[in-house]
């Protein structure tokens, strides 16, 4: 009986050191960090050029304008006005309205992606319009009090 006692206890031994070297191994190999997730697009307005925008919902749900506002100025871009846009789009749409491609690419890069178009318009105080779409998913925010 005691040598049967002697050997279960090599067995577990010998299978949580197998447990622990497997989990060793793959926190060396993946550098501290999970590789299953892509980091989040971290992409900032260029500091030599104000990129003016405007934030649209369009969408049922409430905040959402304010949510992409807040993201967007903690990345640089300065957002002059908020709204809600009278139709409701499936995905997020981002304008050009001031004939700057890269920088309504630069804005929807920065909300984790979205289609660009072009639309000038020289009435606008404005560079870029960004209309939300339900699939647009607001990240994760610091707490504003």
């Amino acid at each position: 009986m005691e040598r049967r006692a002697l050997r279960r206890i090599g067995v577990v031994a010998l299978a949580l050191l197998l447990v622990a070297l497997v989990v060793a191994t793959r926190s060396a190999l993946r550098g501290g960090r999970a590789v299953d997730r892509p980091p989040p697009p971290d992409v900032n307005a260029d500091t030599q050029t104000r990129v003016r925008v405007e934030v649209l919902n369009a969408t049922n749900v409430r905040g959402l304008a304010r949510r992409a506002t807040m993201h967007l100025r903690d990345r640089g871009f300065d957002v002059l006005e908020i709204g809600t846009w009278n139709q409701r789009l499936d995905t997020t749409l981002v304008l050009d309205r001031s004939g700057h491609p890269q920088w309504a690419k630069r804005v929807a890069d920065a909300l984790g992606g979205a289609r660009v178009e072009s639309r000038p318009d020289s009435s606008r105080y404005l560079d870029v319009t960004v209309l939300l779409g339900s699939s647009w998913r607001a990240p994760a925010q610091p707490f504003y009090p």
